[in-house]
């Protein structure tokens, strides 16, 4: 019968995988997480048993026993891995007062040492070597502080351009030579993370609150975290099939079919782009991830488009094909490590709800199956929140009208009307003209003030009136939403449209009558199709 050798080094998911009776034992010994595929799939791949172990509270001497009487042989045991001799710890110990006087003893000699290292990534020095020093003097380090430091610098007049090339070299944190060295910076960066959230909380989280926040997340159906990790599962798995092809050698028609599919990613950055980053922003002030991360994003997915549909040489389209699918891959290290421990420290369970509202009106990206709905996203409108805090807090103004997609004044609403490039025209249920914008300057069709509070049928000739009321009828039945209606008028081509106008619950409250000249619009792809 083979020997089960249990590394103690390698991930839970890795032990699972190649032994999946280990899942059951685990549940045994109390850590009943594990069963969920979910979390077995995210935490599970950057947690070790013995971290789990310190982290439930539950003893190493009876986990190793019990594997061991299921017939394990263990080895990495933390009591070898950390045994010293009185001479090692001696040295251990100068080595790390060495260590610790070179390095930077605060957040302002840190973000001094950030600055150089742009410095030195601008004139041209070579990434590896900036990775190197990044990582010996920030591997400690919270990464919400190195995302405050980067934002001081943006703000002190740095280019963002600049700042971003210290994005690809923060993967070096989580990207170490072996599987296990992977494993143990993840650990340390979320560690970092979660208790600099218990320090901004004062102290209101636990320890194991504060450390599986983002598991918890994670590992709920339907959350906001759970959806988007779910997500970069599915696009983890699309850069390991376009991998797979790079190492067979497969032909450039077969690798860029798969590249075009994983330009789906775009669908995922427009979520953290739209939601994550700007709350972020606008809310707490945390500008990096979306003056760092953003662009880095955009040129993934820009350069995804290039080596797609561009007309590259074959050595240069592989070169790039590589190292995007590389940024891509990094990217997924950059949100779990970074972008979503920083999101936990600050968003609130209300913030959260609206977030899970907001991902509803977004396509999924590569995933073969709908996530779970999340019962506790928001349902509640732009009015309803208002109605919570009440006018005076939501609205800037006390002459503001309050809208389910948020406030603004009369005055505002009619300069807004004014200045869409269409005559519009508003009939309400009852058939009476009851509005027309105005830009001053001349309309193809002429809408006198006296129009106004008029049945809609008397401003047209008879020959007209038939056609109109059986548009409006049929808006009224809900045969139909819309009529468009193509003329020349005034030697322009225009687009007439008329649209049956309801409220939230479909119930009919007029129509609108769009007139757009489309003279432009026809010239500028005429142009286009040249």
């Amino acid at each position: 019968m083979a020997v089960k050798i249990l590394d103690m080094k390698k991930s839970v998911y890795d032990l699972a995988t190649e032994f999946p009776e280990v899942i059951d034992i685990m549940v045994t010994l109390g850590f009943r997480d594990i069963s969920n595929p979910v979390a077995l799939n995210t935490m599970g791949r950057v947690m070790t048993i013995p971290k789990g172990s310190k982290i439930k509270g539950i003893d190493m001497t009876s986990v190793i026993a019990m594997f061991e009487d299921k017939g394990f042989e263990i080895i990495n045991a933390p009591e070898s891995e950390h045994a010293e001799s009185t001479e090692a710890a001696v040295k251990s110990r100068a080595a790390s007062q060495t260590e610790a006087a070179a390095k930077p003893a605060n957040a302002s000699e840190r973000e001094l040492l950030l600055r150089s290292y742009v410095e030195r990534l601008t004139k041209g020095e070579d990434l590896e070597a900036v990775r190197t020093d990044f990582v010996e003097n920030f591997k400690e380090v919270d990464a919400l502080e190195i995302a405050n430091a980067e934002q001081h610098l943006i703000k002190s007049g740095v280019p963002y351009q600049e700042v971003q090339k210290l994005c690809d070299v923060h993967s070096a944190l989580f990207h170490g030579a072996t599987k296990q060295e992977q494993i143990a910076n993840a650990e340390k960066a979320v560690s970092a993370s979660q208790q600099a959230a218990k320090r901004r909380m004062n102290g209101a989280a636990d320890r194991k609150e504060a450390e599986f926040k983002v598991q918890d997340l994670i590992a709920e159906p339907g959350h906001p975290l759970n959806v988007l990790t779910l997500e970069n599962e599915g696009i983890a798995e699309q850069i390991a099939v376009i991998n797979r092809l790079f190492g067979d050698g497969a032909s450039r028609e077969a690798i860029t079919a798969e590249l075009d599919k994983l330009r789906a990613v775009s669908i995922h950055y427009a979520k953290k782009g739209d939601i994550l980053y700007t709350i972020l922003k606008s809310r707490y002030d945390v500008t990096g991830p979306s003056d760092v991360m953003w662009t880095v994003d955009d040129e993934i997915r820009d350069e995804l488009r290039q080596v797609v549909n561009g007309s590259l040489a074959d050595d240069e389209w592989l070169e790039r094909s590589k190292a995007v699918v590389k940024r891509a891959d990094e990217m997924l290290f950059k949100e779990a490590n970074i972008l979503f421990p920083i999101c936990v420290q600050f968003f609130k369970a209300e913030e959260w709800e609206e977030v899970g509202r907001d991902l509803r009106e977004y396509d999924y990206c590569l995933l073969k199956d709908k996530p779970a709905e999340w019962e506790k996203a928001s349902k509640e409108d732009y009015t309803h929140r208002a109605a919570k805090k009440g006018k005076s807090e939501a609205a800037a103004n006390d002459d503001e009208i309050i809208f389910a997609g948020g406030h603004m004044t009369p005055r505002q609403i009619e300069a807004v009307f004014n200045t869409i490039p269409m005559e519009l025209t508003f009939v309400d249920h009852v058939d009476m003209n009851r509005f027309y914008n105005d830009n001053g300057e001349k309309k193809l069709f002429k809408r006198p003030i006296s129009s106004l509070d008029r049945e809609v049928y008397t401003c047209h000739p008879p020959t007209i009136e038939p056609m109109v009321r059986s548009i409006i009828s049929s808006f009224k039945s809900g045969a139909q939403d819309k009529v468009e209606v193509w003329m020349n008028k005034g030697g322009s081509e225009v687009l007439v449209s008329y649209r049956a106008v309801r409220d939230a619950e479909g119930a009919y409250v007029g129509t609108l009558e769009c007139v757009q000249i489309m003279d432009d619009i026809k010239e500028h792809y005429k142009e286009q199709n040249k």
